[in-house]
């Protein structure tokens, strides 16, 4: 793989914040900095990382939490779904509800199958409504990694309980538009641990 990808895990909740770069380059993205924006700034010196973008995967307080301090270090631009900009921008994101208000605003919204091209890297869009209605996953093709926030977990998937989420349609989510990825591709989920499209296939075979 010619990746360098950082995991942090950050905040009450446990969330995955990664920082993602070519090997043969400096310039990283974020991907979801949930909280703990100070500890994230330290790791990207430590690696001697210049960011250059700040990838949303959905609008939940434990993904946004340091997006502002980010934004503001780094003077870089968040991307998010189109979709999402409600929970971004709203209670919806569940801030209220854990005693953690936060909002956040995105700078550009991204729509289904757009190609992102931050930090010389190819990065695919997939909506995957479900968790919520702009939840969505990276996916980095030639690399077989996908990046699922909180739509695709290992050996389970996000809550569909919280404003705009659905169960159905996480389900169809997972089933037709992640599972149908080559089995060989590494699953970087929002919470826990990493898993590969070909362990996640074993769980669907009911749907």
């Amino acid at each position: 793989m010619s990746l360098n990808i950082i995991r942090m895990t950050v905040g009450e909740i446990r969330t995955n914040c990664y920082i993602v770069s070519k090997r043969d380059s400096k310039e990283a993205v974020i991907i979801d900095p949930g909280a703990e924006g100070k500890a994230i700034e330290n790791r990207i010196s430590a690696y001697g990382l210049k960011p250059a973008a700040i990838l949303l995967t959905h609008g939940h307080m434990d993904h946004i939490g340091a997006v502002d301090y980010l934004r503001e270090v780094y003077n870089i631009k968040v991307y998010a779904y189109e979709d999402e900009k409600e929970v971004l921008e709203t209670d919806y994101n569940l801030g209220t509800m854990f005693g953690y208000p936060v909002t956040c605003k995105a700078d550009v919204f991204f729509k289904d199958e757009e190609i992102l091209k931050p930090a010389g890297m190819d990065i695919k869009v997939i909506h995957t409504p479900g968790h919520t209605k702009g939840s969505c996953c990276f996916y980095m093709e030639s690399e077989k990694t996908l990046f699922s926030g909180d739509t695709l977990f290992c050996g389970s998937y996000g809550r569909t309980d919280f404003p705009t989420g659905s169960q159905s349609d996480i389900i169809r989510s997972i089933t037709g538009r992640l599972l149908i990825l080559d089995k060989d591709t590494k699953v970087y989920p929002g919470h826990e641990e990493e898993t590969t499209i070909g362990s996640e296939i074993r769980y669907y075979g009911s749907y």
